[in-house]
This record gives C-alpha cells, structure tokens and sequence, in this order.
C-alpha cells in the first residue's frame, strides 16, 4: 500500500464520520446567534441604566473630590510650612552651636592669655614690687590649678591680677611709693621705703643712711640696693621724703649693676660646680701635685755623661777596676749605679753582661715612669667627670621647670650653672692633665734612652778593650 492510496481512504473514513453531525451543527449556530442577540440587548440595556447612573453620582462625587483635593493642598501647604520651620530651626541651632563653638574657642584663648599672663605677671614688674603683689598672684596661681573651684571663679581671681596690673600702670604714670624690705650691700635685710618713677627703682633705708637704687641680684630673696655714691644719697632720700631731688640716671637700665653684681669670685664660681665639681677640682689638685712631685723626680734623674763613661772604660783597658769603681762610685743616681754594676762583670761575655745592665735599666724604669697612669687618668676622666655634672645639672634643671615652669629663668640658673661649670671645670683640669702626662712621659722616656745609649757604650768600649789585650 502505497502513501498516496492511504491518504484517499483515511479522507474517506472522515467524510463518513462527520455526515452524521451536519444537521445538528447546523440547528445548534442558529439557536446560539438567537441567544447572543438576547444576551446583547440585555447588556445595553444594563450598560444604559449603569450609564445614567453614572450620571446622576458623577457630581457629587466631583464634588466630593474637589474638597478633597483642598484639602490635599491645604495639607501639603500645612507641610510645606512644617518642613520650613523645621529647616530655619535646624538653621538656628546650627548656627547657635556654631557661636556656643565659637565662643569657647574664644574663651579658651582668652583663659590660655590670662594663665600665661598671670603666671608671668610677677617676672614682669620690677623685682622690688614682687612683695606687694605676690599674695595676689599666688591665689591666681592656686586657682587655676585648683579642680574645686568653677571656672568664672577662676576667671575672677584672674581678672584681679589683671586689674592690679591696671592699677601699677596708672601709678606708675607718675610715680609712686609703697613700703617694703630690701637687701643692702652688707647682706642685711632693712625696712624701708622704695619710690617707683621711671623705669628705675629707689629706696631709703628707715633703720639706716642707706639710699640707693634697687636691682635684681642672683640668688637673692629681696631686691638688692647699690649705693650709687655719697652725692646721690641725699637726693634720694629727698625724692622720697619730700617728691623731688637730685637722682643717677641708668642709661642701662640696670643691666649695668646686674652685670657688675653677677660677676662672681673665684670661690664663688667654682661654688657653681656643686658636689661633682667639688670632685673635679679635688682630682685636679691631686694630679698636680702628683705632677709637681713627679717633674722633681724626673728632672733630678741623672744620667752620666759619655765623658764619665770613656774615663771608665780608659781605666777597665789598663786594668785599673779599683780606679773605675771609684769614678763609677762617683757618679750619682742611677747611671752611676748601673756603671758600678757593670764594672763588677766587667770580665763576663757581652750577652751576659747586657743582661746585667739591661736589668738594672729595667730596675729604673718603673721609678721613672710611677705615677704617670694617675696623670693620664686623671686627663680621661676629667671630662667625663664634667658631663656627669652638666647631666646632673640639666636633672636638677628640668626638676625647677616642673615646679615652678618656664616664666621664671631665674629660677633654673643654679642647674645650668652647675650643668656648665662642672663642664668647664672638667677641661680646665683635664687639658693641663694631658699635656702634663706626655712632657713628663716624653722625658721619663728620654731617661731612659740615655741610660740605654751608656749601658751600650759601656759594653762596646769593653769588648773593645777585650779585643784590644
């Protein structure tokens, strides 16, 4: 069977199967189009009620609407509103917290003037004035290092070390006097009445004559008075007795009487050194007189001439030993020794009798060269001496800047004095140690050369004669 002739019966086979259908298809369109048309006006007729319906609630609810939609505006205008007082209030307190900010910085700075101010206050006026102003300045200190205390209460013991200083610049304008104590030049502290005019200081004395003008003298509790002579004595006291009077002008300000009255003693400076220069200039003094004794002792080392050697030798080539001892013996220290000695083994051979020689020169090198490491000691340790007291000193330095700051440099001078002094003192004693150590080494070496050089020509001058018999 063919796929053609397949195709035709199975055709067939469905026309037979659908004839029976034809009729009741047909019957059935027509019945549903009948029913589609019925179902359709039913829906217009629905569609039309909906539409009228539509009609009649179509303005109310526009209406409705409308008022809401106002109401949406009015609410969002309400918001609007909201949101803008809320942006001007983030603004503002923006803005205050930006003044509060700004406000304290400038508190703060004006706090860090005031302690700096407060704590420089007392270096700042003349030190005779320090007396009168230092209760004042000491609670201003207190306060600012006090927790307890609030900070407008420090604010206000601040501000009455400012208005003090207020009050010393409108005195000051024309001068004036207070009371106090001051040290004069005997070192004794008198009661009296200082007068402020200018940029100087005076004071009379009310136990005694003295009248003089003040200045700031190292180390010193009060401020010291310089008597500027017998003729301006009076005048001064007149000044501040009466308000007028003949008065010395300082050019310098004082800087002239601090720097006459800060120039100190011999005693006195090496004072500056504290224990450790103490040390130094103990081992400086040893080594001195060490080297005192030892140039002595090297200097009176005698050695002998060639021409005490030859007359020896002359007297060994004619057999005449008792003779040559008596010139041996005539020559003193320890040429003259080593000549005895070689005299006696006069007959030995020459490595033997080298040996004896070299040995009493060995006998004398350690009294040459004694004493001598002290010296060299002495020059290395010197310096190293001066850096432990400039390290104790810069201690005892950064020790006075923790209690009492960096306002005050008077303060710190006796740690650097001691820092700078201990080192001077250590290179004073060290450099004349080093150059005493090699002259005197130098010399115990040349000794020793020549005794060399005449126990050499001794023994040649013998074999000489040996050969010679």
């Amino acid at each position: 069977m063919t796929m053609r002739n397949f195709g035709k019966i199975f055709f067939t086979a469905l026309m037979m199967t659908a004839a029976p259908f034809g009729w009741l298809g047909a019957q059935t369109f027509s019945s549903a189009s009948e029913q589609a048309r019925l179902d359709l006006g039913t829906a217009l007729n629905e569609l039309s009620e909906t539409r009228d319906a539509i009609v009649e609630e179509k303005v109310p609810l526009l209406r409705e609407v409308s008022v809401l939609e106002n109401q949406v505006r009015q609410k969002t205008d309400a918001l609007n509103q909201l949101r803008r007082q809320r942006d001007n209030r983030d603004l503002s307190l923006n803005r205050l917290r930006e003044q509060v900010a700004a406000t304290r910085a400038q508190s703060e700075y004006a706090s860090g003037l005031l302690d700096e101010f407060v704590r420089s206050f007392e270096t700042r006026v003349d030190f005779s004035e320090v007396q009168l102003y230092a209760d004042i300045a000491q609670e201003a200190r207190l306060a600012q290092d006090d927790t307890n205390l609030s900070e407008a209460d420090r604010f206000a013991r601040q501000m009455e070390v400012v208005a003090v200083a207020l009050d010393r610049l409108e005195k000051l304008i024309g001068g004036y006097t207070f009371e106090g104590r001051a040290l004069a030049p005997s070192g004794t502290i008198e009661t009296g009445t200082f007068a402020a005019f200018g940029p100087s200081v005076f004071f009379a004395s009310g136990e005694s004559d003295l009248a003089g003008i003040t200045f700031n003298k190292l180390n010193a509790a009060e401020a010291a008075v310089a008597v500027p002579g017998a003729g301006y004595s009076s005048g001064i006291r007149s000044l501040i007795e009466t308000g007028g009077g003949t008065l010395p002008i300082d050019a310098t300000l004082g800087r002239a009487l601090q720097i006459a009255e800060s120039r100190d003693s011999f005693f006195e400076h090496l004072a500056k050194g504290g224990s450790v220069g103490t040390v130094i200039i103990a081992l400086g003094l040893i080594c001195l007189l060490l080297a005192a004794f030892k140039f002595v002792e090297v200097t009176s080392f005698k050695t002998p001439a060639p021409e005490s050697v030859q007359a020896i030798v002359s007297q060994i080539k004619k057999g005449d030993l008792v003779k040559a001892r008596e010139i041996a013996a005539g020559i003193p220290g320890q040429g003259g020794a080593l000549l005895q000695k070689g005299v006696e083994h006069a007959d030995e051979r020459r490595g033997n009798l080298e040996e004896i020689l070299y040995e009493k020169i060995l006998a004398a090198r350690p009294r040459l060269e004694r004493l001598l490491p002290f010296i060299a000691l002495t020059a290395a340790a010197a310096p190293l001496l001066g850096l432990l007291g400039t390290v104790t000193g810069m201690i005892k330095t950064f020790n006075l800047i923790t209690i009492f700051g960096t306002g005050d440099a008077k303060s710190l001078s006796s740690g650097i004095s001691e820092a700078l002094v201990t080192t001077e003192l250590g290179l004073i004693v060290a450099i004349p140690a080093l150059i005493i150590h090699g002259l005197l080494a130098r010399t115990a070496r040349q000794k020793i050369g020549e005794l060399e050089q005449t126990a050499v020509g001794f023994i040649n001058g013998v074999i000489e004669a040996r050969h010679e018999d």
